[in-house]
């Protein structure tokens, strides 16, 4: 059974933000759907997020709130995503462990769903932090807003506004977490895919500052939007939904009209996805990614990595590598030149820091989807192996110690332990923990791992 639909007993707390209760399972507690910002509806709509103001009546924090994400972005994914209407979308959830528990403040984790910035849901069960309570961590997980509200290219509306979103999260994690027993002292900012990008994007960013400790980017990237295609994109949109291509004519629109005229201007015009996401030349992002890592966020220490396969796994074969061996040795796979080079660039951009840089490749090949593919290392880092669609995606006998190994590696780095293997630095040879490659140890530290995409004679990756 899915935990969220079991009630639990009454839980409340006292925090800053005001009153606020939840529900105890066993020894876990869930504070979920607590707003961090108003919510971003009438004159606040594509306007920076405001913070919320303090609860004047306790706080109902027994179910989920509502998410950004409306209208999902295709019918079948990988990670269940569910939708929960609503205008409230700028919430938190919080898994902890019991008041209790006798070993103080926790460390905190705070986890950025992916979905290419149009979609995902912070309500996926695949994000449960169930058993980052059970070792002692606090889990947040957080909404921002996506698709047109969130990263619109618009001359009259602050560009990045789902990052602001973020660092008003983030914000909000430092005034209030102590009182869920976690340590604003102690914050890893963790993300996958988009989430994964966006967490690179944070540490890169001036505004990124101060506001979290460690860093972790899975399948993330340094992508960014293209503003001439966004503009290109959005006045489509605007003469799509019969409205000019501002802040008031999109406003005039719900938010679901405006996801599901999205979808369809995909769908009819072949766009894999629309040109929206992270734009360059901000105050939030006022460099390239790659640029601002050499500038910030230098003591802060990261783990990165991404699956072996990424967007090329092969169901008809249901092996790993098969079908691409030759296209990963020669690094020009969609997987290599979306994800796997970022990391390698990411580690150069950073060989001088004081903190380390640490990477990753997640190799166990899903039966089911022929390969190590995108998002389902999810499940083994969270170590929820019996969540719903876990089984759709991995099988009916995913291993169990490999989930074990990769969420102990997560939980460790997250409570402050430096990882057991060499740091990189974006060069050929560079040591990466493999996990659940075939015939390999569940974890082996293996030199070269990302070889492919880093050119000879250089020591940064290829650019995306």
């Amino acid at each position: 059974m899915d935990p969220f639909d079991t009630p639990g007993e009454s839980v409340t707390v006292r925090a800053p933000a005001g009153t606020i209760t939840g529900r105890r399972t066993g020894s876990v507690r869930r504070f979920l759907g607590i707003p961090y910002a108003e919510a971003p509806t009438g004159a606040r709509r594509f306007a920076a997020p405001a913070r919320r103001g303090r609860f004047t009546e306790p706080f109902d924090a027994s179910r989920h709130g509502a998410t950004a994400q409306q209208v999902p972005l295709f019918a079948t994914t990988t990670v269940p995503e569910p939708s929960v209407p609503g205008d409230d979308v700028l919430n938190l959830g919080i898994v902890a462990p019991d008041a209790d528990d006798d070993r103080g403040p926790c460390p905190v984790l705070v986890w950025i769903h992916g979905g290419a910035f149009l979609a995902g849901s912070p309500a996926s069960p695949w994000y449960d932090g169930r058993a980052f309570a059970r070792d002692g961590v606090v889990c947040v997980t957080v909404g921002y807003r996506l698709g047109v509200d969130g990263f619109a290219v618009l001359d009259d509306v602050p560009a990045n506004l789902g990052l602001r979103d973020l660092l008003l999260a983030l914000d909000w994690v430092q005034d209030n977490i102590s009182a869920f027993g976690g340590d604003p002292d102690r914050v890893t900012v963790a993300g996958q895919s988009a989430g994964g990008a966006a967490v690179l994007a944070l540490l890169s960013s001036p505004a990124g500052s101060g506001r979290f400790h460690r860093a972790v980017s899975l399948s993330g990237g340094t992508f960014t939007a293209d503003g001439d295609a966004a503009r290109d994109f959005l006045g489509r949109l605007g003469r799509r939904l019969g409205v000019p291509a501002t802040r008031a004519g999109f406003a005039g629109r719900a938010v679901e009209h405006i996801q599901r005229c999205v979808l369809d201007l995909r769908d009819e015009q072949g766009e894999d996805l629309p040109a929206l996401g992270l734009f360059v030349g901000d105050d939030i992002l006022p460099v390239p990614v790659v640029d601002g890592l050499t500038l910030h966020g230098r003591a802060v220490p990261l783990l990165l990595g991404a699956t072996g396969d990424e967007f090329d796994g092969d169901a008809t074969t249901r092996t790993a590598g098969t079908r691409t061996a030759g296209t990963r040795t020669a690094g020009t796979r969609v997987t290599d030149t979306l994800f796997r080079a970022a990391c390698p660039r990411v580690a150069a951009s950073r060989r001088d820091a004081a903190a380390g840089t640490w990477l990753y490749s997640f190799e166990w090949p899903s039966p089911v989807l022929g390969g190590a593919t995108h998002c389902i290392d999810i499940p083994f880092f969270f170590d929820v192996l019996d969540a719903p669609g876990v089984a759709e995606a991995l099988g009916p006998n995913p291993p169990g110690e490999l989930a074990t190994a990769t969420h102990g590696d997560l939980a460790a780095f997250v409570r402050g332990e430096e990882p057991a293997w060499a740091r990189a630095t974006g060069t050929h040879g560079d040591t990466a923990r493999e996990y659940g490659r075939p015939g390999a140890p569940l974890a082996a530290d293996t030199t070269g791992v990302f070889d492919p995409v880093v050119p000879a004679g250089s020591g940064a990756a290829e650019e995306c």
